[in-house]
């Protein structure tokens, strides 16, 4: 039982017609009707082209259809059926063991960036001063008077020039003598850095 391929080209030897002839008649491409006659399956179309390729063939050789195409069925083989991923499946991200380490030292390590930036910029930026006592305007009826407040941790803090005492929670407080003409109390506080932040605030004395 000879095999389309064979079968085909014999009747087109016998027909006396070359490939490109046919191809003129079939307006199938040359390359495709060697392949079909050598039965190179692989450079061929699908099966449902090939089989409209071998009906235009058969009508061109004056052969019969059907059976050129039994002919067909029986030596087509079989091919692999590939069945690609879906793009959102193949693409779909699963969080791993390895994500996980890598993500925990990149927490890591940016929360190390992020403290050593804030350390920084307290280092390099002038001190805060939350001056609780005296207030703005405040009569004072007492000679001797408490000044205090709160100040960025690490920071030295001046009453009227006068050394005042910080806590390490940066709260600091200073007992200044006050007079009778004394119209201003003055706080100033010196980072670790050199930077300075000084407030005056004014008062009334009212001694008795």
């Amino acid at each position: 039982m000879r095999p389309i391929g064979t079968y085909l080209r014999e009747a087109r030897l016998r027909k006396k017609y070359s490939l490109s002839h046919l191809e003129g008649m079939t307006r199938i491409k040359r390359e495709f009707l060697d392949a079909i006659e050598r039965e190179n399956w692989e450079v061929l179309p699908t099966f449902s082209v090939v089989s409209g390729f071998a009906k235009s063939i058969a009508q061109a050789l004056e052969l019969d259809e059907k059976q050129v195409t039994a002919f067909l069925r029986r030596d087509y083989p079989p091919k692999d059926i590939r069945i690609n991923p879906r793009p959102d499946v193949a693409d779909k991200f699963f969080w791993t063991p390895k994500l996980t380490f890598f993500a925990g030292v990149l927490l890591f390590l940016v929360a190390i960036l992020g403290y050593l930036t804030f350390q920084y910029l307290n280092f390099i930026s002038p001190p805060r001063i939350e001056l609780t006592a005296p207030k703005e305007g405040q009569v004072i009826t007492r000679q001797f008077f408490t000044v205090e407040g709160k100040v960025s941790r690490g920071s030295t803090v001046k009453v009227n020039n006068q050394l005042a005492t910080v806590g390490d929670d940066g709260s600091f407080s200073s007992q200044i003598e006050i007079s009778s003409t004394q119209r201003e109390v003055t706080v100033s506080a010196v980072s670790r850095s050199g930077k300075v932040t000084t407030i005056h605030r004014t008062i009334k004395p009212e001694l008795k």
